[in-house]
């Protein structure tokens, strides 16, 4: 049987941290599914991050290989949905948590997951764009839903470097909106300027305090951060202003008062898990009218060996932009 190789986690590492190195399997060492898929990128994001570090208990069955966002071609399915050679993309479903995902040359999946893309898609924009893309494009959807508009003000995105936010950004300025940014990297104006962006918000300057209400600014906010920056933007919204919260990488806890909600009419939206026709419908959009024009510029490729490297580097806040692993090189 076929040999290839993946970077898997077993949990025979010092403390709680499980061992992550890069093995050769075959497909028998995989999760079952009824599709198998030839692994041509995964991104990194966040939760491979706590999972490689075994924070919050994420992996409860070792070995696992990591990594949910996927982008691949078809090798063989038992699933008459999909055929040798069609293009797919998963994102999600416990993928590199509870089953093994794409941080291998292939991966074993279960065809309810799998969405099919344009056959003469780009793998490599597919996966750029993918989960993280999806999840802006819920997030602005969302906000349209409730009242937002390109007239309505500028919109605030948080985190502005991190791998929602980027895209976020490209699709609002594609979209006619005026887009703000919040980072507290002091070298990254250009690149985000170059995006989009018309107003940078030093994150290191806000006030993270105890006021009810802070100057009315924005008419929407995509927040990745989360804790005390989320309260900060609660507080900061034009009335009838929305907020899609979408991350927690700066705290879980929330603490704000109802102020912003009953004087100024703020609606906060939770993006979480979205069905498949949504991400059909949303993924037609991203490509016909949001379409991130500069992809490459901050997209970085990687091997299986350096995948320990950089999710640590994920948790130190100290990646910017999208990260994939291309599993065959």
């Amino acid at each position: 049987m076929k040999k290839f190789k993946a970077y898997r986690l077993s949990n025979v590492g010092t403390g709680r941290r499980p061992d992550g190195r890069v093995v050769e399997i075959n497909m028998n060492d995989l999760s079952q599914g009824d599709v198998i898929v030839r692994v041509a990128y995964c991104a990194l994001n966040y939760k491979a991050a706590l999972a490689n570090a075994g924070m919050h208990n994420l992996i409860r069955e070792f070995p696992r290989i990591g990594g949910a966002e996927i982008v691949g071609v078809v090798e063989s399915s038992d699933d008459p949905r999909f055929a040798p050679g069609d293009i797919v993309q998963n994102n999600g479903h416990s993928v590199g948590v509870d089953h093994d995902g794409g941080f291998a040359q292939y991966a074993r999946l279960r065809g309810d997951w799998l969405l099919k893309l344009q056959p003469d898609i780009d793998l490599f924009e597919a996966t750029a764009i993918g989960g993280n893309g999806l999840c802006a494009a819920v997030s602005i959807h969302r906000m349209e839903q409730n009242g937002l508009t390109p007239d309505a003000g500028p919109v605030m995105v948080t985190g502005a470097t991190g791998g929602v936010s980027t895209l976020a950004i490209e699709m609002l300025s594609r979209l006619g909106y005026r887009v703000a940014a919040l980072t507290g990297k002091s070298d990254a104006a250009e690149a985000l300027r170059s995006l989009g962006v018309t107003e940078i918000v030093d994150a290191n300057a806000i006030h993270l305090d105890n006021r009810a209400l802070e100057s009315a600014r924005w008419a929407g906010a995509i927040d990745s951060v989360g804790g005390d920056t989320l309260a900060w933007l609660t507080k900061s919204m034009l009335p009838g202003g929305v907020i899609a919260s979408v991350g927690n990488a700066g705290g879980r806890a929330l603490n704000t008062t109802v102020m912003p909600f009953i004087i100024r009419g703020v609606t906060l939206i939770g993006i979480a898990a979205y069905p498949m026709a949504l991400r059909e419908q949303l993924w037609t959009r991203i490509w016909k009218e949001m379409r991130p024009r500069h992809l490459r510029d901050y997209t970085q490729v990687i091997g299986l060996e350096e995948i320990p490297l950089h999710l640590d580097r994920m948790l130190e806040r100290r990646t910017r932009g999208r990260i994939l692993v291309a599993p065959g090189g």
